[in-house]
């Protein structure tokens, strides 16, 4: 592993680790200083919405101002969140805080700077170690979760082992999250120039110049993974925990432990991924391995005990994040080196808008509905959401896969040299269905 790779890896594992832990304790932690349901949801929306505006930052802007200063200063803006939790403000200012700070509730990494990470990963390595090392990256994200989740059981330790009050443990763990937030800032500065875009005189925005093929390729996705990102912000890990902790009483303690395991089983899941690609492609990997997923969730709110409840949520959490580093390399084999920016800008963006309102609308849902509905209305958006992608994109293939058993063949779409690839994704994707647009391929 290069210098590069090293460092971002190490960055992403201390991120992780104060993600993974905001993850299980936002929630309990609101609810234990008197916020509503509907308060907590939309504390943790306004974390994802302030991520999603990062994002778009990152879309047009990282590689034209830098992608270095761009994740040292995104990691500095991160740290407020940790300090607008520990003074734990009224609910107006929290909102704008959580905000501005980019609280991540989600439990898993999806913040602006997991976004501009996967643009320049695949730069670093040969397109036949793309997918590989993407999984290695996410395996890295869900230990950093894992360890992160087990520290959701710090406040009650602090209190138990110095005499700190509840309160007081709390804020000590998260003025940490902010310190750790700080430190991967320091590091993202130890980048060499190689993870920089080579950049154009006097461009500006246009700094990347996206062909109207990517365009059309990255809409349909966004479009897919926007109703994914809506189901998955009714399922945030701070909300199952809040669920879980509601529903059958369980400590922080247990559910630190619990997602610890959630996490490591994610992290796993990951490497499966990558060994499964290889042998029946990237797309049926996402969805063969996502929409059983799906079902292991749906029955959870239906579980009459503590304990069946918890294995249905890790049977999920075996498969739910195979998609992961399928996807991202995905996004990144479909577009040229230099679109690769905005591509995962985009599609990380629309997920993080969703996720943002999917968060909000479950806290409204537990309270005026019913209690289990997020997880119900959740597991349902994203089954749908695997069927279309599985009918949309199972014959749009990256160019590792693409095989030559018929004369017919070997001149598909990754054969012609990259300039003319962009219109022929466009062509082919004229229609949201792309299995119209190419012949059927041999295993």
């Amino acid at each position: 592993m290069n210098k590069d790779l090293l460092l971002i890896n190490t960055v992403a594992f201390l991120r992780s680790v104060s993600i993974g832990l905001t993850g299980v304790v936002v929630g309990i932690y609101l609810f234990r200083n008197g916020f509503s349901s509907l308060g907590i949801g939309l504390v943790i929306g306004a974390g994802l919405a302030g991520a999603a505006v990062a994002t778009v930052v990152v879309t047009l802007q990282a590689d034209h101002l830098g992608r270095r200063p761009t994740l040292f200063f995104l990691s500095l803006l991160s740290s407020i969140a940790g300090i607008s939790m520990a003074t734990t403000p009224s609910l107006p200012l929290l909102l704008v805080l959580a905000f501005v700070g980019m609280l991540n509730g989600m439990g898993t990494d999806r913040s602006a700077a997991f976004a501009l990470e996967q643009a320049i990963i695949p730069g670093l390595v040969p397109d036949t170690r793309r997918t590989w090392t993407l999984a290695w990256y996410n395996v890295v994200l869900d230990t950093g979760g894992a360890v992160g989740a087990l520290a959701a059981g710090l406040p009650l330790l602090l209190e138990r082992w110095s005499g700190l009050s509840l309160p007081r443990a709390y804020q000590a763990v998260f003025l940490g999250y902010a310190a750790i937030n700080v430190l991967t800032g320091l590091l993202y500065l130890l980048l060499s120039r190689t993870v920089e875009l080579a950049k154009v005189p006097n461009a500006g925005l246009q700094q990347t110049r996206v062909s109207p093929g990517t365009r059309s390729v990255i809409t349909k996705l966004a479009g897919l993974f926007s109703l994914d990102a809506l189901g998955g912000g009714l399922l945030t890990d701070a909300l199952l925990a809040y669920w879980f902790f509601r529903r059958f009483g369980v400590s922080e303690e247990s559910l630190g432990i619990l997602f610890f395991v959630v996490r490591l089983l994610n992290a796993l899941s990951h490497l499966g991924a990558a060994w499964l690609a290889r042998r029946i492609g990237l797309v049926n990997t996402m969805v063969f391995t996502h929409l059983p997923s799906s079902l292991f969730l749906l029955a959870v709110p239906f579980a009459p005990s503590f304990k069946v409840a918890v294995a249905l949520l890790l049977c999920r959490e075996a498969l739910v994040e195979m998609d992961v580093p399928t996807r991202q390399s995905y996004v990144a084999s479909v577009v040229q080196p230099n679109e690769r920016t905005f591509a995962s800008g985009v599609t990380n963006l629309v997920r993080n808008v969703f996720w943002a309102f999917g968060s909000s609308l479950a806290g409204f849902l537990m309270q005026s509905v019913a209690f289990s509905a997020p997880l119900v209305l959740g597991s349902g958006l994203k089954i749908s959401y695997d069927m279309i992608l599985y009918r949309a994109f199972r014959k749009l293939r990256p160019p590792e896969e693409q095989g030559q058993p018929h004369a017919w063949e070997r001149r598909s779409a990754w054969s012609f040299p990259r300039s003319d690839q962009a219109a022929l994704l466009l062509a082919g994707l004229r229609t949201f269905n792309c299995d119209n647009s190419y012949p059927p391929q041999s295993r």
